[in-house]
């Protein structure tokens, strides 16, 4: 079968290089049993790629079920996965089959896997490597006879690193990877989507399909889309419901485009001209990466003075010397700091002082903390929606249950 019908078999729109790969991948590994892990952001369509596989699989007339593991409260997910006995806990009035005894020949698609309890993790990766479940509240060991098509858009090396995600888990679900590209980095298929949606939309209300002028193409494709497809399609439903208009300027489109000028690293200052979000970045990665390199020198110059050998012969002039030319670096950087943001950031602060090195003086690293950081970003997305998790979640591009445990981690209160 062709890449292209493939395509049209399951309504998938596009030829970005990343995308037709994806879609390559899951048609060729479709005909064996392999676990596949499809990673991703939120709305870039995994699911459809569990069903190209299941769909040419031999287990295609067979069930094919999706489960969203960040939907089900942690207190009932093993009952939901693996079902339970009658009594086994409050509620249990009678006995009940999990999905994976109910896919028992099929496939079951686990959404958002990264989501799991460890300890229903533990239980999940029995599956994978014997097919055997307990029920819980039974001690009767089951088989299953079902394919483990897994999706997350978290970063899984990273949630094992903090202990959140068993590592043997991973490798275990992880036989074949396949990766949806984000929607900024499919170029022109920004605009066959709007086009397509844009028609269906045309078609449902009985209208004419809204259009773009030629400004409003760049604005799309220069967008970052953090909810992706899904954000896609709800703006050009909402345009082509709201405006008038069929031809639609880049100034109207911008109005349904929010935060089309933020960025995750220092929020953009109230009359703040607009600036490219990828120079942004740079610049204060640049920014941020040299206040390292200066806390790393202030360190090694200070060892230096203090734990020198014979050879190095530090005394006080040499130590007042390498003050001084710390401190002439140091301001020509913080010079030239200044001059590149100054488009950028019209509110400069003062140049910073730093005090000469001297013999008995502690240097402190500057703390950039990740976990304020996060903390900073999770009140903004809140207080912007007014409280509203689901937005707030969607915006900050992680799931509505690992935003209530953030909230609750760091005691935030709205």
């Amino acid at each position: 079968m062709e890449l292209q019908d493939v395509k049209n078999r399951f309504s998938i729109i596009g030829s970005a290089p990343m995308l037709d790969r994806a879609i390559d991948t899951a048609w060729r590994v479709a005909s064996t049993d392999l676990s596949v892990l499809i990673t991703g952001e939120s709305g870039t369509g995994k699911e459809v790629f569990s069903k190209v596989i299941h769909s040419f699989s031999s287990r295609k007339h067979g069930p094919f079920i999706a489960v969203n593991c960040g939907a089900i409260p942690e207190g009932t997910i093993d009952s939901e996965l693996f079902g339970h006995e009658k009594g086994s806990f409050t509620g249990a009035n009678e006995a009940r089959k999990g999905y994976f005894e109910v896919a028992g020949g099929g496939t079951i698609f686990l959404d958002e896997v990264a989501e799991l309890p460890l300890q229903t993790q533990v239980r999940l990766l029995r599956v994978l490597e014997t097919g055997e479940f307990i029920k819980v509240g039974s001690s009767k060991v089951l088989k299953t006879d079902v394919r483990i098509v897994a999706a997350t858009n978290v970063n899984i090396p990273d949630a094992i690193e903090k202990g959140k995600f068993r590592e043997d888990l991973y490798y275990r679900l992880n036989t074949v990877p396949i990766k949806i590209p984000p929607l900024r980095e499919r170029g022109q298929d920004i605009l066959l989507l709007f086009r397509k949606f844009a028609a269906d939309f045309a078609a449902k209300y009985n209208m004419p399909p809204v259009r773009l002028d030629e400004q409003s193409h760049q604005l799309m494709l220069n967008y970052r889309w953090p909810g992706n497809i899904r954000q896609l399609k709800n703006v050009t439903e909402q345009i082509s419901i709201i405006e008038n208009e069929r031809n639609i300027s880049a100034e109207v489109l911008s109005r349904y485009l929010p935060g089309q000028n933020n960025s995750l690293l220092p929020a953009k200052l109230d009359g703040e001209n607009k600036a490219d979000i990828s120079e942004r970045e740079i610049l204060y990665k640049v920014l941020f990466d040299m206040k390292k390199d200066m806390v790393e020198m202030k360190k090694l110059i200070l060892d230096l003075i203090q734990n020198g050998g014979d050879e190095a012969h530090f005394n006080e002039d040499n130590a007042q010397l390498i003050s001084k030319l710390y401190q002439d670096v140091n301001q020509q950087n913080a010079q030239h700091i200044s001059k590149v943001i100054q488009p950028v950031v019209h509110n400069p602060q003062p140049e910073p002082y730093y005090p000469p090195v001297t013999e008995h003086e502690e240097l402190e690293e500057e703390s950039l903390s990740l976990e304020e950081r996060e903390k900073e970003l999770i009140i903004k997305a809140l207080e912007k929606y007014r409280g509203r998790r689901k937005q707030a979640a969607l915006e900050l591009g992680i799931s509505e249950r690992t935003l209530y445990r953030k909230i609750k981690e760091y005691g935030i209160n709205l």
